[in-house]
């Protein structure tokens, strides 16, 4: 399934989602406190709610958001969730905007 160029727009129209999708590019230099390999399993929430200083809600709405943008991928271990980039689909959004625009 292709990525949603409007979806993935939208969710990246604000200026924190944009922000924490750029901070997961390098989990375990930006999250150096996440002890579990970052760049395999993920940031959990906490951790990304503690660096950009907002409600942890908050940050779960912002992350689900990037998700069904299909930008970022989940996985649940026991109460913990933990997010990283999907670069796959990161990079058909980037080819469908270079072909767009």
């Amino acid at each position: 399934m292709n990525i949603d160029v409007s979806e993935a727009l939208k969710a990246l129209d604000n200026p924190t989602r944009l922000a924490i999708l750029s901070l997961l590019k390098n989990p375990r230099q930006n999250f150096p406190e996440q002890e579990a390999d970052a760049d395999q399993l993920g940031v959990c929430v906490s951790i990304i709610q503690e660096r950009v200083g907002l409600s942890q809600s908050t940050v779960s709405n912002y992350l689900a958001a990037l998700q069904r943008a299909q930008l970022v991928t989940s996985q649940r271990i026991g109460p913990w969730t933990y997010y990283k980039r999907d670069e796959k689909k990161i990079a058909q959004l980037l080819a469908a905007l270079k072909e767009t625009i």
